[in-house]
């Protein structure tokens, strides 16, 4: 075997460590899956730079905690493989429950009904005026008037019916802003 495989191949961690690793890799996890639904589906809808350098200096914040001094190749799997299996246990406990679903996915909510801005749900997701009003310009409307409905969506997107044909949704995702 060349020395580079043994080199990269060595040091697997005991038992006792392993588990540490899953331990911490599974808490990290959930705890990030909890903040970034807390900052709202606004912010999940929709990635920006910022997101983008967030999530990466998160990825870099969090690494120690999960794997502590275990740099080896087998403790980066075992924290890989224990962020996935979360993953996917997460998807599932969301596709079987109701409440979680809600709790972790949201509901859609409604900010314009019968022409008319819903202001307080349009001020408790962060939505502006113009935001509706460029998804209003998408679909080719200009008065807010013109619509029956519109409902901000769990993705982030905002579905527009008109008063007199059926349903569109944006394209784009709006950001929130939290002040």
């Amino acid at each position: 075997m060349p020395e580079w495989v043994k080199i990269v191949l060595s040091y697997p961690p005991t038992p006792i460590a392993a588990l540490a690793i899953v331990l911490k890799t599974a808490i990290v996890y959930l705890f990030l899956v909890v903040g970034f639904r807390m900052m709202g589906k606004r912010e999940l809808g929709q990635m920006t730079i910022y997101d983008l350098v967030l999530i990466i200096v998160i990825a870099n914040a969090v690494q120690n905690s999960m794997l502590g001094e275990d740099s080896t190749l087998m403790g980066g799997i075992l924290s890989a493989v224990t962020l996935l299996a979360m993953n996917r246990a997460l998807t599932l406990i969301i596709a079987h429950s109701r409440k979680i679903e809600k709790f972790m996915v949201g509901e859609p909510v409604l900010i314009i009904n019968n022409g008319v801005r819903v202001e307080a749900n349009c001020r408790k997701e962060g939505v502006t005026h113009e935001q509706i009003m460029a998804a209003l310009r998408e679909h080719g409307f200009e008065k807010v008037a013109e619509v029956h409905l519109a409902v901000l969506e769990v993705d982030g997107t905002i579905s527009i019916v008109p008063n007199t044909t059926g349903m569109h949704r944006t394209k784009h995702h709006f950001k929130a802003l939290r002040i």
